[in-house]
């Protein structure tokens, strides 16, 4: 099957209480893991490019891993998506490169500027049949180049704002913050996510999908790999599953992962390089992290609800 937008995706994942994964991919091997897990459990897929990534291995390379997997699974949807575009030149960029997706991230502009470039985004893609994502309030934590505000609890979406913003954008999918953050070290408590946000924006937006950013869980056991052979990473917390299922189940239709992709494969490397100091071959160490990513995309495509769920969303 061709590349396909979230169109069908959200809406299917809107109606029967799921969310659809979204996948941050930097190299071969990351996005081996991913599509393998997907192509076993039978989910859509989203797979994502952000500036890291693209700084580290530049579009060109990732589209064309990206299109090996496309070609090589016919029965599974894929829709590709950039992951927060700053403005509407890199927008255009990857429309311009076959993207099915692009999320344009002007949530620290003031609300009229945020309207206005996302409308212009829109108005680009949509004759190209590509879908837009937009943000509305501010997360918290550090990836990459976003860096995200400290107190998350007072940069939540303003339910008051989301019609508004949603019918002057033109938008079609919206990244609601509501407490969650970006990076390892998300919270320095028990973080709790603003389900009451949620739910009331999504009682505003009756079937409009809303999206999760910040939304790795920094599971426990590869933290615990990581500061066993060599690491430091004392106290990195996530969002937990729990509240990631509950979220899927009040309109959050895509859920972003890329900080647990990273944990995984950094906690086999290093492993591997424990337990065999003299391993010299990058196929010896890539290779079990390949196979944490797999195991745990796994696990997560359950977590969000959308294992099972490729052949309702083509």
């Amino acid at each position: 099957m061709a590349l396909v937008n979230t169109k069908k995706m959200f809406e299917m994942a809107y109606k029967n209480g799921y969310a659809v994964g979204a996948f941050n991919v930097n190299n071969m091997e990351i996005t081996q893991g991913i599509i393998d897990a997907v192509a076993e459990e039978k989910a859509p897929l989203i797979l994502q490019v952000s500036r890291g990534g693209r700084k580290y291995a530049s579009l060109s390379y990732l589209r064309a891993i990206i299109d090996v997997v496309v070609e090589e699974n016919p029965d599974i949807p894929v829709a590709i998506n950039l992951d927060h575009g700053d403005n509407f030149e890199t927008c255009k960029q990857f429309v311009d490169a076959g993207f099915t997706s692009v999320m344009i991230d002007a949530s620290k502009q003031p609300f009229e500027e945020n309207i206005k470039v996302t409308k212009q985004v829109v108005e680009y893609a949509h004759p190209r049949d590509v879908v837009v994502e937009a943000e509305l309030g501010q997360l918290g934590g550090i990836e990459e180049d976003v860096v995200g505000v400290e107190d998350v609890s007072k940069h939540v979406a303003d339910p008051n704002q989301v019609v508004e913003f949603v019918e002057k954008s033109g938008c079609d999918s919206l990244a609601v913050a509501c407490g969650t953050s970006h990076g390892a070290y998300k919270f320095k408590s028990e973080p709790k996510l603003a389900f009451d946000v949620i739910q009331e924006i999504g009682d505003r937006l009756p079937g409009f999908p809303l999206v999760m950013h910040g939304s790795s869980s920094v599971l426990r056991e590869f933290v615990d790999l990581i500061n066993k052979y060599g690491g430091d990473m004392p106290n990195a917390m996530g969002v937990p599953e729990e509240s990631v299922s509950k979220a899927a189940k009040l309109g959050i239709c895509k859920v972003n992962i890329d900080t647990d992709l990273r944990l995984a494969l950094t906690a086999k490397i290093r492993q591997v390089f424990a337990e065999i100091p003299g391993e010299f071959d990058p196929r010896k160490y890539l290779g079990p992290g390949r196979e944490a990513i797999r195991e745990m995309v796994r696990h997560k495509l359950h977590v969000v609800g959308c294992a099972g769920k490729a052949a309702e969303c083509m």
